[in-house]
């Protein structure tokens, strides 16, 4: 198995949500600072969406991307213990064109139906 080929994928995934992140928090600073604007009543304005409907949507993409970033980072340190690629329930290797797609994989197809 190419392990540079999927490091290289993974770290590019790991940028990106690293970026995306830093992009999110600086959106969540803004909004904590027209939500501690004292004469900001979005609450009873009818024109668009309230300061506390756009908090929550950061907060679940957030919540969202810190889960992909720990898989990356896992997948990552599997490739470095040397057991990347290798099902974490039946020990069999995992089919190159799966970690194409889902390059986080830890279970073979079938291991990964019968878990879900």
């Amino acid at each position: 198995m190419d392990t540079a080929r999927f490091r290289a994928l993974l770290d590019a995934r790991r940028a990106e949500l690293e970026e995306l992140l830093a992009r999110l928090e600086r959106d969540e600073a803004s909004i904590r600072h027209d939500r501690a604007d004292a004469t900001a009543d979005d609450e009873h304005d009818p024109e668009g969406t309230t300061l506390s409907g756009e908090w929550q949507k950061l907060d679940g993409l957030q919540r969202s991307m810190r889960a992909e970033l720990a898989e990356v980072l896992a997948a990552l340190g599997r490739i470095d213990d040397g057991t990347y690629g290798t099902c974490i329930r039946c020990g069999q290797p995992i089919p190159t064109r799966r970690l194409e797609v889902r390059p986080m994989a830890t279970m073979c197809v079938p291991c990964a139906e019968k878990a879900s």
